[in-house]
């Protein structure tokens, strides 16, 4: 499994991966900076962001889980 792929193809369930979540939170970032936001969509591209800020938050604590595996077995390993 490339981590590249996992970062922005998503998990096969709609949610797009990292870096295409980041991707689009940067785009509502800009939109909302903008000199004259859209008053009528500014409400669901705010709720937009909110969902995409978890998705992040999701993968950053399952990477996390990852990487603690992986050292947990390495050291385990070195241990031998």
């Amino acid at each position: 499994m490339s981590t590249e792929q996992s970062d922005s193809s998503g998990s096969g369930d709609g949610e797009p991966g990292y870096a295409a979540a980041m991707a689009e939170l940067e785009q509502i970032l800009e939109e909302l900076e903008g000199e004259d936001p859209d008053v009528d969509v500014l409400a669901d591209r705010v709720e937009r962001a909110a969902t995409l800020i978890e998705v992040c938050r999701c993968r950053i604590a399952n990477a996390s889980v990852q990487v603690e595996r992986v050292v947990a077995a390495l050291e385990s390993h070195e241990s031998k």
